[in-house]
Formats: structure tokens, C-alpha cells, sequence
């Protein structure tokens, strides 16, 4: 409980800022993406700290390290990525995993230096460290060091390893460099045997006096199961949760038409006018063309650096906005479609959402992602319109949106990007271009977690979100012809969830849809429902069901897309069933 992250990350996931340690990550290569954040913010800030991120051998084989070694060549990064190179990964030995052994040629390829050092002679390691140090602290960009060594031990556990036998374990004995330090300092007259037994000695009491403390230690407890996931534990979602939470003021100011890419930017532009920790990175962001849906046009002639053009690569991406938002920037990172999230699955899900339960709120991860949901719109085919935020919702310590009108689109964004947590933003497509309405100018923003009723009905509760809100409430305007009052609820935020909303409209209707254009199978909407139908079992006039897109990629074929997500008259066709 007192060490160091409550022992909530574990030995694997360490993270102590004030020694200089940010992240420690078990999984392979995946903490460059981030050190490339951290050297980020550094540059940015105008500091001369260094970033060093370290790994194995094994770890120039994944691509996430490629990916950030490429971004840190093309912006410059004061960053070193050092590559011990153990000459086995994991339990295979080169050349069985890779044919290139020299592994710092490779940053040739991406433009900058790359060094080889003698990993056994801690003499000329540090000598060659201090001036590759100096020359990334005076700005001439990153260097790729390797470290030639060779891991006596196995991957995981101690003893000796069982790749090596014979004469090649003890000629890695005779090169290993703790003995043949030892042997030096003797040899130099640097220090006398008395002297390295008394350093020695005074180690091994510090290991047992912090053995013992660690023993003595009270254990994390059961009460923190739930802290820590975000900064505020209302936040997680728990049976029997029906928190209530205030709706945003009514606004009474000027106000502006716009589309929802124009409030987009609006908001980008405010914050980054509010808080010099906002920056904006992503594909094709720069002017010219101002990102792919035209949210950052001529923001890069205004805002300099702090719109920044990155590669292709969204585990690049997502690891830069992590680094430097755990430095306390407010990263905003662009992924272009929704689909592409698979890319950087890792990124998210595994370093930015779980980074302040592992570190025991140690750290935290104030960063916001938009990505566009394509669908409805016809010809994008399937790797461009699925709606993918069930794929997210599954994972603890993130907070997600899906605004169905330009003015939530701003109010949400502003919100997101001053959350301490690191939040999504889904936009769709549908609506980019095609819905416009007066935006509120200025410091507008709509609190997470609150949903809006966005028509009141008597007879059954319609609960959606994004461009679904739309076909919901023309299916309401159908059903209201045949006498059927439905009362439409625009969730706007799916975590946290307003259950309370929720709740009380179908309280008052006793009949519940939740439609989507996600995949019906396994969505949201199964949640919802499920939900709905264990709290209100006795107050229902029908059991609350889900509609959502049928289970297939989306379709080029503007016909079948069109049957394969709901609309409103499927929708309409679907509530009818709850009154047979």
C-alpha cells in the first residue's frame, strides 16, 4: 500500500516521476511510441531534457518501435533509444529472428545516427553515453544506441540460460561485466578489496532492510479495486449505479452557424488558446489540406508546431500524445476513421487507459482521440464505416463520446480535452458536412456523463447516439401518425453513462429500443438493455431490446448499407414489435 503504485502495477509496470522513471511496460517495444511523447513535451517546452527509452534485442522486431523511430527522426526528438542487445530474444537466438544482427544500421534507413557500444565495458559504455547525451541535448535529433551484450539468465526467472552450454556459457561468464568491473577496479588501484566488500555489504543490507519493510507493509486492499481506474471512481460503471448528474446551464451568449467540422475546430482553437498544454497531432493535419474532414484549416499558419503533421502511423500517433500528456500537456491526436483504431489498439488500451491504475495514480493521461465513424453515407466500404466504440467501452480507464450535432461535438471536445483521463471522441461522417445549427461562441462545454432528452414521449423510450439520433427522432415523427409517443434520449456520452436518465425516462414509458449503428451483436446496446431489464423488471410493460447494425462489415454497396444499419423506418418497424 505504500510502496511504489500501490503495488497495483507490479515489478513490470513501474512508474516513479520523481527519479525520472515514467513508464515501465511489459508489453515489447512498446514504450518507444512513448518516449517519443515524452522527449515531445520536453522539445516543446523549450527544457533540455533527454528522453531514454530502453529494450531488448527482441523489440526492433515489432513495428511499434519502427514507427516511433521514424516519427523521432522526422521531428527532430531529443530522444535515445537504447537497444540492449542481448543477441537472444526472448528464447530465440539471432540469427533464428531477424537476418540484420546490426541493429543500429537501422536508423540509418530513417535519417539518423545510429552507434554501437561495448555493453560488457561500463567504462566505454558511459564514455560513449555522455557525448551521444550531449549531442541529443543540443538538438541534433535522436540516436539509436546498441548495447552488445550477452543475457547469461533466462527471459523470465534466474539461473542460467539454456541456450548457452559449454564454452559459450563460460566465455559469457568470463566477458560478464559485473566480475570483470570488479576485476579493473582492483587491477586500477581504485578501490582495495576491503573497500568494494564494504559497498557490497551495504547493498545487500539496503535489499533486505527494503525486503523487510516490503513485508511488513499493509497489502492493497479490496476497497481499492475501483480507485484509480479514472480520477473519479463515480466514474466506473457498477451494478446498481444511478448517479445523478447536473445538465449543462442553458446557454444565453452569442452564438455562430456551424457545421460540425467548423465547432470542431472552434474548439480546438479555444482550448489551444486557454491552455499552452494543447497541441493538436495526426495524419495530413498541416495546411495545406487542414486534416482529410477539414477541422484544422489554416490552424497550422496560426498555431505553428502546435499543429503537428505526423507519419502514417497511428501507434506512433497515440504513444506521442501518451508521452506527453503524462508530462501534463493536453495532447489532442487525430485518428482518421474509426476502423484504423485496431492500428493502435495497444497504445490505447494498454498504456493510456490503464497508466493511472498501474501507476496508482502516480501518472495520469490527460489526452484526447477523435476519430470519424464512417456509415450511412454509401461507398466508403468496410474499412472505413464501421462504428467501433464497443471495441473500447470493453477496456477500463477510458472515457467515450459520440456527439450527434455540431453543438455537442464542441461542448464534448472542450470538455474531453480538460478531463484528466484520457477520453475519444467519435464523429460521423454523416453528420461532418451535412448538419448545420447556431454553435455557442466561446467557453462552451457539456459536462460527461449527462444525457439530453431530445423529445419527450409517454409510450417508449428511444436511447441512441450520434448520427442515430437523427433517424430516431424522424422515426418518432412516423410512430407519432399511428399514435405512439416516443421519447428520444441522446446518451452523448457512453462513459460514464447516464443510468439515471435512462432509468427515469423508462420508468415513466415502460418500454425501451437502444439503436446504434454499431454491430448489434455484442454492442452497447445489449448493455443498455440488459441493464434496464434487471432495474425495472417489475415496471415494464415489454422487455427493453437493442437494435443495431446487422453482423457484417459494411458494405460498398450503397443498398446493402442502407438495410444493414437501422433507419428510421426500420427503427419505427422494431418499436412496433414492442406493442404486439
Amino acid at each position: 500500500m505504500g510502496g511504489v503504485n500501490k503495488g497495483k502495477g507490479g515489478s513490470p509496470h513501474i512508474s516513479d516521476p520523481a527519479s525520472g522513471s515514467m513508464v515501465t511496460t511489459a508489453i515489447v517495444g512498446a514504450g518507444a511510441p512513448i518516449a517519443n511523447g515524452l522527449a515531445l513535451a520536453s522539445k516543446m517546452r523549450g527544457t533540455r531534457a533527454v528522453t531514454i527509452v530502453n529494450f531488448g534485442d527482441g523489440a526492433t522486431s515489432i513495428g511499434a518501435i519502427h514507427e516511433a523511430m521514424n516519427l523521432a527522426g522526422a521531428w527532430k526528438l531529443p530522444v535515445i533509444f537504447l537497444c540492449q542487445n542481448n543477441q537472444i530474444g526472448e528464447y530465440t537466438p539471432i540469427p533464428d529472428y531477424t537476418a540484420g544482427e546490426n541493429f543500429h544500421c537501422r536508423a540509418d534507413a530513417l535519417g539518423f545516427k545510429g552507434v554501437k557500444l561495448d555493453g560488457n565495458d561500463p567504462v566505454a559504455f558511459h564514455n560513449g553515453m555522455k557525448s551521444i547525451i550531449e549531442d541529443v541535448r543540443s538538438g541534433k535529433g535522436p540516436v539509436f544506441v546498441e548495447a552488445v551484450t550477452l543475457r547469461l539468465g533466462p527471459h523470465a526467472g534466474v539461473g542460467w540460460s539454456h541456450l548457452l552450454k559449454g564454452d559459450a556459457l563460460a566465455a559469457a561468464k568470463e566477458a560478464w561485466p559485473v566480475p570483470a568491473t570488479r576485476k579493473l577496479l582492483l587491477d586500477k588501484g581504485i578501490c582495495t578489496e576491503d573497500e568494494l566488500a564494504a559497498i557490497d555489504n551495504a547493498a545487500s543490507a539496503e535489499v533486505q532492510d527494503a525486503i523487510q519493510w516490503a513485508l511488513e507493509s499493509e497489502v492493497t486492499g479490496e476497497d481499492e479495486m475501483l480507485l484509480d481506474v479514472y480520477g473519479d471512481p463515480g466514474v466506473v460503471p457498477r451494478r446498481g449505479q444511478r448517479d445523478k448528474r447536473a445538465a449543462e446551464a442553458p446557454h444565453t451568449g452569442e452564438t455562430r452557424q456551424m457545421a460540425m467540422f467548423e465547432a470542431v475546430q472552434d474548439a480546438l482553437d479555444l482550448a489551444m488558446q486557454l491552455d499552452d498544454g494543447v497541441f493538436c497531432l495526426g495524419e495530413d493535419i498541416g495546411d495545406d489540406p487542414g486534416g482529410v474532414f477539414k477541422c484544422f484549416k489554416g490552424m497550422q499558419s496560426k498555431w505553428g508546431e502546435r499543429i503537428r503533421p505526423t507519419p502514417i502511423a497511428e501507434q506512433a500517433i497515440i504513444g506521442a500524445a501518451t508521452g506527453a500528456a503524462l508530462l501534463g500537456m493536453r495532447p489532442v491526436a487525430e485518428i482518421m476513421f474509426a476502423d484504423f483504431v485496431g492500428v493502435c489498439m495497444d497504445q490505447i488500451t494498454n498504456h493510456a487507459a490503464k497508466q493511472r491504475y498501474m501507476s496508482g495514480a502516480t501518472t495520469h493521461v490527460p489526452m484526447t482521440v477523435r476519430m470519424i465513424a464512417g456509415g450511412g453515407i454509401g461507398g466508403f466500404g468496410a474499412q472505413h464505416s464501421q462504428s467501433t466504440e464497443a471495441m473500447l467501452l470493453h477496456n477500463p480507464g477510458l472515457k467515450i463520446v459520440y456527439p450527434s450535432t455540431p453543438t455537442e461535438a464542441k461542448g464534448l471536445l472542450l470538455s474531453c480535452i480538460f478531463d484528466e483521463d484520457p477520453c475519444i471522441q467519435f464523429e460521423s461522417m454523416m453528420l461532418t458536412y451535412a448538419l448545420k445549427e447556431e454553435v455557442p461562441v466561446g467557453d462552451y462545454r457539456i459536462p460527461l456523463g449527462v444525457a439530453k432528452v431530445k423529445r419527450e414521449g409517454t409510450d417508449v423510450t428511444l436511447i441512441t447516439y450520434g448520427w442515430q439520433v437523427m433517424q430516431c427522432l424522424k422515426a418518432a415523427e412516423e410512430l407519432a401518425k399511428e399514435g405512439i409517443s416516443a421519447e428520444v434520449i441522446d446518451l452523448r456520452t457512453l462513459l460514464p453513462l447516464d443510468y439515471d436518465r435512462i432509468l427515469s425516462s423508462v420508468e415513466k414509458t415502460g418500454r425501451a429500443l437502444v439503436v446504434h449503428a454499431a454491430t448489434e451483436f455484442c454492442g452497447l446496446g445489449s448493455e443498455i438493455a440488459s441493464t434496464i431489464n434487471e432495474a425495472l423488471f417489475h415496471k415494464l410493460e415489454a422487455p427493453a431490446s437493442r437494435f443495431g447494425a446487422a453482423y457484417a462489415p459494411i458494405a460498398y454497396s450503397r443498398i446493402i448499407e442502407t438495410a444493414q444499419i437501422p433507419h428510421a423506418g426500420t427503427i419505427a418497424a422494431r418499436v412496433r414489435e414492442l406493442f404486439k
